[in-house]
């Protein structure tokens, strides 16, 4: 009988993890409500890491919170064990009290105590997080609000975790892309000043007393490399400056409006930066539409998910274009950033009354293109990176040797 890892809340919110043998997660979410706990998190034994039972009771877990600001991956869990705490029958109120015993962060904790006072002073979910904007978005909360009215939050809520594991499988996915390449780059940089600020310099005794007989390579690699000696700590400061203030630079608005446009424009990669902005658009966009937010509204709020401004700008002319009588095939076509595939899925959802499907499909198309285009983009890029490392260092080998050799002319 297959192992399920669970973790669960007893009626005074403390949090008790375990491993129970059961036919399916069904099993065992009802086995935990017949003996009081509140299911949080149900996966297979070894998918999750949970504490172990002792002679079959589960044990509490008694970690000191840790700290730090709330982050998506907080958000994310904080969405998963609520929508399964309601569909296990908790009130609002009763799980929102259980999530703050369970905070691992002091600032979560914080913020979900300001959350649960609001709900008892009876306000809803979706206007007790309103405060909270710049952590949940106004996505999440335009997506309970959905919820409420329907009488659906924990089905909403269970899309949600959707919605944002997709959206983490996407960046996380970039981000896994982008680690070799990176390191090759690093590799690269500290060898050449390896060979620079530690090798060459070894042979300058050897070459001081050449002066213009050198070599033009030879001399270039030495005076590279004498520069390195005398002026390297200042160089690494003068560097780690000048990064500190692009960094800052790049992260206001003029230099973000720069960067942004310049990425659009690269080759392979421009396309790719444009696509991942696209899926993250169609997937929001979908998922409001499917949970019943009006057209435009669900426009105005899929926009703000969009990272790159002026791919944002573009999308923020379909909304007026849309209140003005238009169809959002036009509107979207006019962007001149959807391919005809879009467009023309776009257009069948508008005919058969069905668009949020038919975006949430196109989001799925353009994911699967994301992730074969970075594959084909790395196996362009690593080449290139270790051709130029190889080259940049065989130049300064052969520059050496062409030294040596003219010591060896000159001795003859």
């Amino acid at each position: 009988m297959p192992e399920f890892a669970y973790q669960a809340a007893d009626a005074k919110g403390v949090r008790r993890d375990g491993v129970m043998d059961a036919l399916s997660e069904d099993a065992v979410l009802r086995s935990l409500k017949a003996k009081g706990l509140t299911p949080l998190r149900i996966t297979p034994a070894g998918a999750g890491a949970v504490q172990a039972t002792r002679d079959g009771i589960p044990q509490p877990t008694g970690r000191a919170p840790a700290k730090g600001k709330p982050t998506q991956a907080d958000l994310l869990a904080f969405t998963s064990e609520l929508a399964i705490m309601l569909r296990a029958g908790l009130s609002l109120d009763r799980a929102l009290k259980v999530l703050i015993g369970m905070s691992h962060k002091a600032s979560v904790g914080s913020l979900l105590a300001g959350v649960l006072d609001a709900v008892k002073g009876g306000a809803p979910l979706s206007r007790a997080i309103a405060p909270h904007r710049d952590f949940f978005g106004d996505f999440y909360i335009n997506m309970v609000r959905s919820g409420e009215i329907g009488g659906q939050l924990s089905e909403v809520l269970t899309r949600l975790v959707e919605h944002l594991e997709r959206i983490r499988a996407l960046r996380e996915s970039v981000i896994s892309a982008m680690i070799y390449p990176a390191i090759l780059l690093l590799v690269a940089v500290i060898s050449v000043i390896a060979m620079l600020g530690f090798v060459v310099p070894q042979f300058e005794t050897l070459f001081k007393d050449m002066g213009d007989a050198l070599p033009t390579p030879t001399r270039i690699v030495v005076a590279t490399g004498h520069f390195f000696t005398d002026y390297g700590l200042l160089l690494g400061v003068v560097v780690f400056l000048l990064g500190a203030g692009l960094s800052r630079w790049f992260a206001s608005p003029s230099g973000r409006l720069w960067w942004q446009g310049k990425a659009l424009r690269l080759p392979v990669f421009g396309a790719i930066f444009l696509k991942y902005e696209i899926t993250r658009f169609t997937r929001s966009l979908g998922t409001l539409l499917g949970n019943g937010v009006p057209v435009i509204s669900a426009l105005n709020i899929a926009t703000e998910t969009v990272g790159n401004v002026h791919v944002r700008t573009a999308f923020e002319r379909i909304a007026p274009a849309m209140k003005g009588g238009g169809r959002m095939t036009d509107a979207l076509y006019k962007t001149a950033l959807f391919e005809p595939m879009a467009i023309n899925l776009v257009r069948v959802g508008e005919e058969t009354g069905r668009l949020d499907t038919m975006m949430l499909e196109l989001s799925r198309i353009l994911d699967r293109e994301v992730e074969t285009s970075i594959k084909r983009g790395l196996t362009l890029l690593e080449p290139l990176l270790i051709l130029t490392l190889g080259v940049m260092i065989a130049g300064i080998i052969v520059s050496i040797l062409m030294g040596i050799l003219s010591v060896n002319d000159l001795a003859v």
